[in-house]
């Protein structure tokens, strides 16, 4: 296995029982085609090898590329869609929430503890080598960009390249709560995930501040958008100016194309191609499955819709996010910097 300089051979997931990597085959019409790189872009036909760790972090050359940028996200935000638009310039290749990017996140996350699986002392020169994996395209004018899922933000810091950058994508916590409750598959998701959110939430304020067993279902989601917006804000913090772009996604959709521009300059992409992209099909496709149709107006639809029959539970959600912000600083946080945000990109 060459881990150098083509992507040809992606590391799909980390085995941490036998301290292994599964490569396997993709071209980049198969990374193009993934909504996320995890077991449902593999098919029977598709080529694996289970590799030790060790034998794949020997094979990163030591001049190999470690520019890797990424796009870190609260979830429900559109995150796909921005990684579609931005992955039809030909300078990116877009990987979508790879799996072995959530195994290391929570290697990372246990990192220190005495049930850690990795020596801390090995810590760096796994992560400089996922880096590099990462950082390889298949011409040398791309650039890696990854769509991380939600929860890795918590490593943010430890991810991002010294020379990279990163986009922090969320949604004002009205819009968040009437979205989650608007879709069948997402409440589902959240209540599954609820647990662990107020886990991080609670060690992020420094005690056990609340009890799931007493949220409703409003009140989850509130919790989780304070949960996932926090790990935005931890990020911006350990990152530091410049290095980081916050975007509102309904700030985006009020002006995509001003929005593209702004993300390719950013990105260090062309502002022209880009703000092009607005009229893309994929505009109005569901990013997640693009053989859907989902529009801005749809989008409105569902949200007014989740509201009529779900008004409750909305503003129920809002109302532990304001007494939680009164009792955890790092809850005020949060609702300050998404209303610091909170503005369409300039149109320049």
């Amino acid at each position: 296995m060459s881990a150098a300089p083509s992507p040809r051979w992606f590391p799909h997931y980390y085995d941490a029982s036998h301290d292994a990597v599964l490569l396997v085959e993709k071209s980049e019409a198969d990374y193009r085609a993934a909504s996320f790189l995890d077991d449902r872009a593999l098919g029977p036909q598709t080529a694996r090898h289970l590799v030790p760790w060790a034998e794949v972090a020997e094979a990163v050359p030591a001049d190999a590329r470690r520019d890797v940028q990424y796009i870190f996200h609260i979830g429900h935000v559109g995150s796909t869609l921005i990684s579609r638009l931005l992955g039809e310039l030909p300078e990116v290749l877009a990987l979508r929430e790879p799996v072995v990017l959530r195994d290391f996140a929570e290697r990372l996350e246990e990192a220190g503890t005495a049930e850690a699986l990795w020596d801390p002392a090995s810590v760096a020169g796994r992560l400089d080598a996922l880096t590099a994996l990462l950082s390889r395209t298949f011409r040398p004018g791309q650039r890696a960009m990854v769509k991380a899922t939600s929860f890795v933000s918590e490593q943010a810091a430890a991810l991002v390249p010294a020379e990279s950058r990163a986009l922090l994508l969320y949604a004002q916590p009205r819009r968040y709560i009437a979205n989650i409750l608007g879709g069948a598959n997402s409440r589902q998701e959240l209540a599954a995930t609820a647990q662990a959110r107020l886990r991080r939430l609670h060690r992020r304020a420094g005690a056990a501040r609340w009890n799931l067993w007493e949220m409703g279902e409003g009140e989850r989601i509130g919790m989780a958008w304070a949960c996932e917006m926090g790990s935005l804000v931890q990020a911006a913090g350990r990152l530091g100016p410049g290095r980081v772009l916050w975007m509102d996604f309904d700030a985006f959709l009020a002006a995509p194309a001003a929005g593209l521009r702004a993300l390719a300059r950013f990105f260090g992409l062309d502002a022209d191609a880009a703000g092009a992209l607005a009229a893309h099909p994929l505009a109005g496709r569901y990013s997640k499955a693009p053989e859907h149709e989902y529009t801005p107006a749809l989008r409105e639809t569902v949200l007014a819709g989740a509201v009529r029959e779900h008004g409750a539970a909305l503003e129920a959600g809002l109302r532990w996010l304001d007494a939680a912000a009164d009792a955890s600083p790092p809850v005020a946080q949060a609702l300050a910097t998404a209303s610091t945000h909170a503005r369409p990109p300039a149109t320049a």
